[in-house]
Order: C-alpha cells, then structure tokens, then sequence
C-alpha cells in the first residue's frame, strides 16, 4: 500500500499553489456551516499540513499534534460540540491552550479515487457549536469534492506532461499522432469522471435550504458550477480535435448503440432543461463509432440548448435510407438558424450570434468528422419551426 507520503506527492498539493477552485470550496464550508474557519489538511507521515484554509493563514505542524490524525481513519464526518470535553481532543494541543483554543470541531474525511485517506476538510470556531443535519451532508458533499478536484488537477497535470512530452519528440516519432488519439480518449475518460461528479453535487447543493437562502453562498455555488462546466466544454474541444488527426478506425457500427450512450450520458442536461428526446430506428453503419459520438453529442446538445424562450425542447433522431447513403436528422422545435447563416454554422468559431455560449467547435469538428467518412453535413428548417441538422454517410 502506497505510503502517505507516496500519494501526497502524487497530487503535488504541497508543491503547487492552492487554486481557486479549493479557496472557494474552503471559503463556501464556512460559510455554510456558519463558523469562521475551514481548513483543509493533508497528513503525511509525520507533519499536518493545511493546504488551504478560510479565516486563518495556511500552516504545518506536527503530526502527533493534529485534531484531524487522531479520526484519520473514521470513514464518516466527526462533529464535536465542545472539544474541551472530548477525551479525544480535550489535551490536544490546539485545545488546551498551548497552539490553539479551539471548542467547536468537525471534518470529513479527504480520500484519494481508490477511498485511501490522505486527510479532512476541517471547519472549527474558538467557541462551541452546533451543525445542522443540511451542514453535516454539505460537509460530507464538499470533503468529496475535495477528492474530485485533487483527482482533476492530477490528471490534468498529467495530460499537460503528455502532450509536452509528445510535443517534444513529434519530429523523432512518425505516428505522434496515433499515441496522441489513443491517450485523449483515455484522458477524455478520466477527466471526466472527477468532473461530473463536481457538477453534480454542485447542482444538488445548489438546492439546499442553507445556500439558497443566502445569496452570497448561492453565488459562490454558482460560479462553481458554471467553471466546471466551462473546463467541461474545453476538455471536450481540445481532446476532439486532437482526436481529429488521426486516422478513423471503421468498423460496423450500430447507430442506435452510439445515440443511446450519448443520450445517456446527456441525461443531467435533457432532465434539467424538461427534454423530451424521440429516437426512431436507425442503421449500421461503417464508421468510427468514437468519432460519430461526437457528432451525435454535438447536435442533440445545441437541440436541447437552443430552444425558444417558455417552451421546452422535443429532440427527434432519424434516418433515411437515400440512393447509396443514409441520412441521419437531429431536428428540433428550437430558435432556428437564418437560411443565410447555415453554411457559415460549420465553421470553426462560428455562432449563431455574438451572446450565443459555447465557442464555435462543435458544428466545425461535427463536419470535419463526417467529411472525413466520406459524408456531408447541413441543416434545414424543421416543419415545427426549429432547425433540422443532418448528416449522409455512405452505406
């Protein structure tokens, strides 16, 4: 089993800056358990060190003195009214006066992805407290997020190593490229696992009585989530394209198979916005089932995103069998794209207006993915009014 030390080091929290994604995880705790500090604490083998804190400046001290060491290994959060009247904690040093004066104490614990812990995310105030059962779960929801993050960063940093290290020998390695595909959709992957499971809980805190009720933690709550989406929409974008440049593996592929994983993995999205998402019968093909996700994600997402203001989006996915190809129609009952802005659509950073969201990739990397099947891609307006995106790939 790794040591602490092995698996702090492989986060690199001790050596890297906090960011602020952890600054306002902290910053959001104490405000939502009502109490001045909030600390999150890494233990090595021999030293506590609090990576970043709210309400105190970020220290180490010594293992055997930390409040967090002694529930290390409590798989739950602990919450203790008054430290001073815990036999675990009523000598320790940050209560009995010697580092600290502290009475209110409670954590949960932080963990790496295979559940080892490596530390707690903290809150304590110098005077006894009490949590309410909404904070207790807000506390368990953020020690997650903690794990998430750190999970994040490290394979974030491990894809920026990478694509330096690739980049530094594409001149010496002829199928640079080939490693490159074969690394993004594992990256792609892993990277994803950690966010969604921030978005997620980000969504369900956003719902607590004690976050909506104040609108300062409703804020910080909500620029939480819009980065996570954000980082989602770069992710998706940069391993796409570097997806691009290599060769397609066809194969026969079931199009009914590559519609129901994306709408599966678009099923947050389709619920929140109230979707309803109609998919008829459609063929096998031969593609690259990976590539042809994309195109389906592309679309079916811009279909539920883009509906008129008070309606709610009706998604349907069909295809046609016409002459030696089919033709596969995402249509909606959307805003609509003008006849003369539908070609420029497919460019790269094209949008339908200026305040549109996203950045312009999605169409553009939707067409170079069919051209590249020997397809071709457009859209039309739909008999409801919205917008009919279609795609031919040969049979």
């Amino acid at each position: 089993m790794p040591t602490y030390d092995a698996l702090i080091e492989r986060y690199g929290v001790l050596d890297r800056a906090p960011g602020r994604d952890l600054q306002s995880l902290v910053s959001l705790i104490a405000q939502i358990c009502g109490v001045p500090h909030a600390v999150i604490n890494i233990l090595s083998s021999n030293q506590q060190h609090q990576i970043v804190a709210h309400g105190i400046e970020p220290a180490v001290c010594a293992r055997e003195d930390s409040m967090c060491a002694v529930v290390m290994d409590d798989p739950e959060p602990v919450i203790v009214p008054d430290a001073s009247n815990d036999l675990r904690f009523s000598s320790n040093p940050f209560v009995n006066g010697e580092i600290g004066d502290v009475r209110f104490y409670a954590s949960a614990p932080v963990t790496t992805a295979d559940g080892l812990a490596i530390g707690r995310l903290c809150v304590f105030d110098v005077v006894p407290h009490e949590l309410t059962d909404v904070q207790q779960r807000a506390l368990a929801v953020m020690a997650s997020q903690v794990t998430d993050m750190l999970e994040l960063r490290y394979r974030s940093q491990a894809l920026e190593d990478s694509l330096r290290d690739l980049t530094a020998v594409r001149d010496e390695l002829r199928r640079s490229n080939e490693h490159l595909i074969q690394f993004a959709g594992q990256v792609s992957h892993d990277l994803r696992t950690p966010l969604t499971a921030i978005l997620i809980n980000t969504e369900l805190l956003a719902g607590e009585p004690a976050v909506t009720a104040d609108i300062g933690v409703s804020e910080m709550v909500l620029a939480v989530k819009e980065a996570g989406h954000r980082m989602d929409a770069m992710i998706e974008e940069m391993l796409t394209f570097a997806r691009e440049n290599g060769r397609l593996r066809l194969s026969p592929t079931d199009l009914s198979t590559v519609v129901s994983s994306v709408v599966r993995d678009v099923a947050p999205l389709i619920m929140r916005e109230g979707a309803e998402v109609k998919v008829g019968e459609l063929p096998v093909v031969l593609g690259d089932p990976d590539l042809l996700y994309s195109v389906v994600l592309n679309l079916l997402t811009n279909a539920v995103k883009f509906v008129r203001p008070g309606e709610k989006a009706v998604v349907s996915i069909t295809a046609d069998r016409l002459d030696r190809h089919w033709r596969v129609r995402v249509t909606d009952n959307g805003i609509g794209v003008p006849p003369a802005r539908r070609a420029a659509m497919f460019e790269l950073f094209a949008r339908q207006d200026e305040h549109a969201s996203g950045h312009g990739i999605g169409l553009a990397t939707a067409r170079r993915i069919v051209e590249a099947h020997g397809g071709t891609i457009g859209m039309e307006s739909a008999a409801e009014g919205g917008t009919s995106v279609w795609f031919d790939l040969p049979v």
